[in-house]
C-alpha cells in the first residue's frame, strides 16, 4: 500500500471550528485538556488517578459481557490486564449501525488500535487498552437503520422501540438475504445474537480481536451504580445545564457555534422498548410522553435499587465513560471533538480528569483500478478534492483543440467602448448610457459565444470528461467523502486483507488525510 498524507485544510471538508482545534487556537485553549501528541500521555497519566473499585467492578462487568464470546489471546491478555494498576483505556465510541454503517467506523476502531501500540513502544511501563464503546443506549434509531452498498441504500424497517442496543436482530435476516454477496460475518453476528447489542459486540471482536479490541457496552446495572452520585447530583441539583450554557457562551463569544444544548436534567428514564427524558415538573419528576411520574423521595429510592434505569444524554454520557473507564483519550470525529470541548466544566464539577481529545485517522482509499485512470488523465491525490468542474475545466484546456477562454477578447471590446464613451463626453455626453447598453449586448455574444466553444469542445471530449466525472463520483459520493457513505462490504467482499490495509497504512498520531493507494 502506498499511502500520502494530505493537509486537512487543503480537503475543504472540515469546519473552521474542528480545524482551528487542531491548530490549536488560543481561544479554545481553555475549553481542552492537554493537546493530542504523545508527549502529552505521560501528564495524562498522572492526572487520571483511577479508583480501584472502579477498575474492579470494570473487569467484572467485562468478564460477563465476554461470557459467550471466542476471546483471542491478545483480547483476553488486555482483560486481565485492566485488572493492574498500570493499564489505561484508549477509547472510541460510536452508534450501532448496521453492517457498521458508513466506513469511518473502521476508522475510528484503526486508530484506538495504532494508539495502543504507539503509545507502548513510548511508555513501555504501561499498558493501553484499545475499548470501543457501544452506544446501546442511543434511541435514533433512523441514524442507525441503513447503509450504503455498490451504490444502493440499505434500510431496515421495524416498529422496535427504546435503546437500539436491546432491539432483536431477527428482522435483519430478510436485509442479508436481499444482498448482492454474501456477507458471512454479518450472518453469523445477526443470526446467532438474539440483540444488535450482542451482534456488534461479535463482528467487533471478529474484525479486531487479533489486535486486542475490547468491546464494550454501558448499559449495565453495576457500572450505573459507580455513576450514581453524579445522577443523583443531577437530579437534584441540575449543574450540567448551568456549566454547558456557560460554556457554550463564551464559545459563541469567540465566534464559535455550539454543538449540543444541555437540558435541565440530562438523563434518560430507561426500560425495555422505551428510552425517555426525565423532566422536573415542580416537586415531581416526570418521564416524557409517559404517565410515569416520581416524587423525589421516590426517584432516588429508584436511582438506589435501579440505576440501570437512568441513561446519560450526550452531556452525561462522556462524563459516565471517563468515571468508569481508566481512560485517557477518546478517540473522535469532527462533530465529537466539538461536543467535548462544550464540557471541560462538567468534568471540573465533577472532579473528573479531561481527556486527550485526539481525532480519529481521515482516509480515502484508492484502489487499483481507480489509481489507473487518476494516472491516464494526471490527476493526483490533491485534484480529487477539487471540485469536479475545475477537473474537467483543466482537462479541455490541457487537451482541447481551440481557445475557449475569450478573457482577451473581452478585455480589448471594454477598451473599444471605454474609447467611444470618452468621445461621447466630448459630443453628446447623452450617448453614454447607449454606448453602455451595447457594450454589455455585446460582452453578452461574447460570453455566448465561449459557452458554443466550451459546448463543442466538451463534445469532442464528452468520454473522456464523463469517466473524470464517474471517477469523482465513485471517490467522493454524493459529492462527500468516501469515509461518511460508502460501507466498509464495499471493499472488504473483494478484499479480505481491508481491515488489515487500514491498520498499517493509518498513523493514529498523524493528523492529516490518509490517501491509501492499493498496489
Amino acid at each position: 500500500m502506498q499511502v500520502e498524507k494530505i493537509d486537512l485544510r487543503d480537503t475543504q471538508s472540515f469546519s473552521t471550528f474542528f480545524l482551528d482545534y487542531l491548530d490549536n487556537k488560543e481561544e479554545l485553549k481553555k475549553f481542552h485538556g492537554l493537546r493530542p501528541k504523545m508527549e502529552c500521555f505521560e501528564e495524562q497519566i498522572s492526572k487520571k488517578q483511577f479508583v480501584d473499585e472502579n477498575r474492579k467492578v470494570l473487569c467484572q462487568v467485562l468478564e460477563k459481557q465476554y461470557s459467550k464470546i471466542n476471546k483471542s489471546s491478545v483480547v483476553s491478555s488486555n482483560l486481565a490486564s485492566l485488572k493492574q494498576s498500570n493499564a489505561y483505556t484508549i477509547t472510541t465510541g460510536h452508534q450501532l449501525n448496521i453492517f457498521t454503517g458508513p466506513l469511518y467506523f473502521i476508522y475510528k476502531i484503526a486508530t484506538v488500535v495504532n494508539a495502543c501500540k504507539a503509545l507502548k513502544k513510548k511508555y513501555p511501563a504501561y499498558n493501553f487498552v484499545p475499548v470501543y464503546w457501544m452506544a446501546s443506549e442511543d434511541h435514533d434509531f433512523d441514524e442507525i437503520s441503513y447503509f450504503n452498498l455498490f451504490g444502493k441504500k440499505y434500510e431496515w424497517k421495524t416498529d422496535q422501540k427504546g435503546a437500539v442496543g436491546r432491539f432483536k436482530t431477527d428482522g435483519l435476516k430478510d436485509m442479508l438475504e436481499s444482498l448482492p454477496e454474501k456477507a458471512e460475518l454479518f450472518e453469523r453476528a445477526y443470526l446467532e445474537n438474539d440483540n444488535l447489542a450482542n451482534a456488534v459486540r461479535y463482528y467487533v471482536n471478529e474484525l479486531f480481536s487479533d489486535e486486542g479490541v475490547v468491546v464494550m457496552d454501558g448499559d449495565d446495572a453495576q457500572l450505573k451504580a459507580l455513576f450514581a452520585p453524579v445522577i443523583k447530583d443531577e437530579l437534584l441539583t441540575s449543574t450540567s445545564n448551568e456549566l454547558v450554557e456557560s460554556t457554550n457562551s463564551d464559545l459563541e463569544s469567540a465566534g464559535y457555534k455550539p454543538q449540543i444544548y444541555a437540558r435541565e436534567i440530562n438523563f434518560f428514564y430507561l426500560q425495555d422498548g422505551s428510552r425517555e427524558r426525565i423532566i422536573k415538573d415542580g416537586k415531581l419528576y416526570a418521564i416524557k410522553n409517559t404517565s410515569l411520574q416520581f416524587s423525589e423521595t421516590e426517584m432516588l429510592s429508584e436511582l438506589e435499587n435501579h440505576p440501570e434505569r437512568f441513561s446519560p444524554n450526550v452531556v452525561m454520557r462522556p462524563l459516565y465513560q471517563e468515571v468508569i473507564l481508566p481512560n485517557l483519550a477518546y478517540v473522535g470525529g469532527p462533530a465529537e471533538m466539538i461536543y467535548w470541548l462544550q464540557l471541560p466544566r462538567v468534568f471540573e464539577h465533577y472532579k473528573t480528569p479531561f481527556p486527550i481529545l485526539l481525532p480519529r485517522n481521515f482516509a480515502l482509499y484508492i484502489n487499483s483500478g481507480f489509481i489507473k485512470k487518476m494516472r491516464k488523465f494526471e490527476l493526483t491525490s490533491i485534484d480529487m478534492f477539487r471540485e469536479v468542474e475545475a477537473l474537467k475545466a483543466d482537462y479541455l484546456a490541457e487537451h482541447g483543440e481551440n481557445e475557449m477562454n475569450l478573457n482577451g477578447e473581452v478585455d480589448d471590446l471594454k477598451e473599444v467602448y471605454d474609447l467611444l464613451i470618452e468621445k461621447a463626453e466630448t459630443v453628446d455626453a447623452s450617448l453614454k448610457g447607449f454606448i453602455a447598453a451595447e457594450h454589455a449586448k455585446a460582452a453578452k455574444g461574447l460570453d455566448n459565444i465561449a459557452k458554443r466553444l466550451k459546448k463543442s469542445e466538451e463534445q469532442k471530449h464528452e468520454t473522456a470528461l464523463n469517466q473524470i466525472t464517474a471517477l469523482k463520483d465513485k471517490l467522493f459520493p454524493g459529492g462527500g467523502l468516501q469515509e461518511r457513505h460508502d460501507n466498509f462490504l464495499n471493499f472488504y467482499l473483494n478484499n479480505p486483507n481491508f481491515v488489515k490495509e487500514i491498520l498499517e497504512s493509518l498513523d493514529a498520531f498523524d493528523l492529516r488525510m490518509h490517501v491509501i493507494k492499493q498496489a
